[in-house]
């Protein structure tokens, strides 16, 4: 019993990375999609995985986070827990499953932490969702922030480039953020900002602050699994760090495997029964 227990690593909370931050200790985050790809990188030693509503671009092929549905953000997170022990698991709540309704916000949640088992979820926003933020807090539901560059409302903004370079703009995301932590959010996100605004933000909050795009400043980083392993290759934002050509080494071994088919090269007489 006690081996059992010590080989068990221990579980990440909201208030483990709070802690964290208190003790200038950097988190780290990824995404992922399913059990495979979880257990993989929660065995990695990642803090946070995000079932993010990426899975739109890197599941699906949509061009946007738009279509995809509760039901399939509910199936990938499901998947994803079922490969997780120690990482915090946040979901993504998909565009139109909370914003301007909060009582259907909080069906939404309720949905995702009853059917996917999952620790946490996010939503993108502001001031504008506090409604919204609040029902669901009010449940007991743990909430991460995501500021700046939304996408679910890219036909709004009509571009991906950086926001809150204008004062207007960076001064209503410092106002969001510290609306965020006071409703109590555990967490936000900031995406695509510049960096001294993102350091402005992370001095003035004191939950953790996870970048994507946004500097070197935050309490943490996080990155989608399937660009930083070089499986998607038509998307190279400055921000994006590259860890590895994954994409080209599954296209070579899947030549090698049909040329070895093709030319009866395997199965070879140690494969075979």
């Amino acid at each position: 019993m006690s081996v059992a227990k010590q080989n068990t690593p221990k579980k990440v909370t909201v208030h483990t990375l709070g802690n964290m931050t208190l003790k200038g200790e950097k988190i780290s985050m990824i995404t992922a999609y399913d059990y495979s790809m979880a257990k993989l990188v929660d065995s990695a030693g990642i803090d946070v995985i995000l079932v993010g509503d990426s899975a739109a671009n890197v599941m699906a092929g949509y061009e946007t986070t738009l279509p995809i549905t509760l039901d399939e953000m509910i199936y990938h997170a499901a998947s994803v827990v079922r490969g997780v022990n120690r990482a915090l698991v946040t979901v993504d709540m998909p565009f139109g499953s909370y914003q301007g309704n909060s009582k259907m916000a909080l069906s939404s949640a309720i949905r995702i932490m009853k059917e996917t088992a999952a620790n946490a979820i996010k939503l993108e926003g502001g001031q504008e969702i506090l409604e919204s933020i609040n029902r669901i807090l009010s449940a007991g539901i743990p909430v991460m922030g995501h500021l700046g560059l939304t996408p679910q409302s890219i036909n709004k903004f009509g571009t991906y480039s950086v926001r809150a370079t204008k004062q207007m703009e960076a001064e209503k995301i410092i106002a969001d953020a510290k609306a965020l932590e006071q409703a109590g959010c555990f967490a936000i996100v900031l995406e695509k900002i510049p960096a001294l605004l993102a350091k402005t933000i992370s001095e003035e909050l004191t939950i953790p602050t996870i970048g994507i795009g946004a500097g070197k400043y935050t309490d943490g980083q996080v990155l989608v699994l399937h660009d930083m392993l070089g499986i998607t290759q038509d998307f190279s934002p400055r921000f994006l760090r590259r860890y590895m050509a994954l994409g080209d080494e599954i296209r070579s071994a899947v030549k090698q495997y049909s040329s070895d088919v093709k030319t009866v090269n395997f199965p070879n007489d140690n494969e075979q029964y």
